[in-house]
């Protein structure tokens, strides 16, 4: 096979971040049937990336027959390129550009609740790059302003707390920082054995093995700092996992004790209680006034928040100490409304 080359790079073993809309457009070119040669080519990848050169064509070639095991081969009389297999398309090109399409547009557009994390821009170019090809072939992209996921309140991560986090979390190492909690007046050292990272409405939190209260808790990282990797690794233990430890649906926060919840809900209320899970175990029951919900939880504290964002449409049933947490609250907001 004549691969216009006298002296080849070693061949990629995987391709660069760039590269996968090069690669699709080479599948389009070399599957049309017009033999395309790598001068040819070369001019179909030269806007919008600016120049490309043969060698870096030439590994991209090479990338694809050799790792991806597409049936490239070379004719002399037509001097270019083909496929051998003539239904043959490299894997990422098997979409159909309709749903598809769709869902990685929609995929796009739900990464903008991660905008404030370090990994947003490395998804958003990866998804652009397998998306670019596919509106190229004449598919619209007429998603982009109609399907929206709104903006909700978040806090930024920066690299410099992001980055020991994900290596501790791949190597299982041991970390330290300095955090200040809700109610903390200063900042606090801590040694932490870190086991999942979690997102909650905007913010990111580091579930793990607090080594000081030897017990697990939950740190937001927009309050960390001076954070450092240490060379101590720690062994996951077996029910590290917080989905096995949690019951409920309202967010990471979560005790350690389940109870049963009974709540009842009225006017505008209902139709919002009924179009949504809200525990698996959950019982909705409708009467002439409103509808009735019972379910099992261990996050007290944040079903009595869901109470209350409920103003007059909520009245919690059971357990008491939920209906004295919220007599409580609705006492002191009365107090509160007195002092205007």
């Amino acid at each position: 096979m004549d691969t216009m080359e006298n002296e080849k790079k070693p061949t990629r073993t995987s391709p660069p971040k760039s590269a996968l809309t090069r690669l699709c457009i080479i599948d389009q070119q070399i599957a049309s049937g017009k033999y395309p040669n790598i001068p040819y080519l070369i001019k179909c990848l030269r806007d919008p990336w600016g120049k490309i050169s043969t060698s870096t064509v030439q590994r991209d070639i090479d990338f694809m027959r050799d790792r991806l095991f597409a049936p490239i081969e070379y004719n002399a009389l037509h001097r270019g390129f083909y496929y051998s297999e003539s239904n043959y398309r490299i894997p990422i090109m098997g979409f159909s550009g309709s749903e598809e399409l769709l869902a990685l547009g929609m995929a796009k557009n739900i990464l903008t609740m991660y905008k404030d994390t370090p990994i947003y821009d490395a998804a958003q170019n990866l998804l652009d790059s397998i998306i670019a090809p596919l509106i190229a072939e004449g598919n619209s992209n007429w998603y982009e302003n109609r399907i929206v996921v709104p903006a909700v309140p978040s806090a930024a991560v920066p690299p410099d707390v992001w980055e020991p986090i994900t290596t501790a979390l791949k190597e299982n190492r041991v970390l330290t920082f300095e955090y200040m909690g809700a109610y903390d007046a200063q900042y606090v050292p801590r040694r932490v054995r870190p086991y999942q990272l979690l997102f909650d409405t905007g913010i990111w939190y580091l579930y793990g093995y607090a080594e000081e209260r030897k017990d697990i808790r939950l740190f937001s990282l927009c309050r960390v700092k001076n954070i450092a990797l240490t060379k101590d690794r720690f062994s996951l233990p077996k029910d590290f996992d917080y989905r096995n430890n949690s019951a409920g649906f309202f967010g990471v926060f979560t005790g350690q004790k389940k109870q049963r919840f009974k709540i009842a809900f009225y006017d505008y209320s209902v139709a919002w209680v009924k179009d949504r899970k809200w525990a698996e175990d959950q019982k909705i029951v409708e009467d002439d006034d409103g509808v009735t919900i019972t379910f099992t939880s261990s996050q007290f504290d944040k079903v009595l928040e869901w109470v209350l964002s409920r103003g007059c449409t909520a009245l919690p049933l059971e357990p008491e100490p939920l209906v004295e947490a919220w007599r409580w609250n609705i006492e002191e907001m009365r107090k509160m409304a007195g002092k205007k």
